[in-house]
């Protein structure tokens, strides 16, 4: 019965997004954005030369990590013309899974060290632990240059 119930409540989410077995059933997300009404905690300013972007950090462990090391100006490294990386000097926690794909603006940590953030989309077979990601990425791509790049993150 039980695995009846829980086949019946998979098919139902899948075709109409409710379950059967039970009246209030949320889907569980390991990360989502938080909104504090005004509370600026949950923002990230990154400054790449003269320009200034602001991301939305996700309310998970490794962005709360992330925040007690700001704020912080490091020369990030080039890879494979759609990123830039620095390698944290302590681990993270991490929770890494395949986005599928990356979006231009994706701050993520690789690893448990590697903090990434992605200029160019693409797909990826690789796995990350997603931190955030910058509201308004236009400009991102030429700010970041096609070489290392000193670049501040803080909290706003």
């Amino acid at each position: 019965m039980k695995h009846a119930c829980i086949t019946f409540a998979l098919m139902a989410f899948f075709v109409g997004g409710t379950s059967f077995c039970s009246k209030n059933v949320k889907p569980i997300t390991e990360e989502t954005e938080t909104h504090n009404n005004g509370d600026m905690r949950n923002k990230l300013k990154i400054t790449v030369g003269a320009k200034t972007f602001s991301a939305t950090l996700l309310d998970n462990a490794t962005a709360t990590a992330l925040t007690k090391l700001l704020p912080m100006t490091v020369e990030m490294i080039e890879l494979n013309s759609n990123e830039k990386y620095f390698r944290l000097p302590s681990n993270l926690p991490a929770n890494a899974s395949n986005p599928g794909t990356i979006q231009v603006g994706d701050l993520m940590l690789y690893g448990s060290n590697t903090l990434v953030l992605f200029y160019e989309s693409f797909s990826t077979v690789y796995t990350y632990t997603k931190i955030g990601r910058i509201d308004d990425a236009l400009g991102l791509a030429a700010a970041l240059g096609a070489g290392n790049v000193k670049v501040t993150f803080e909290l706003e």
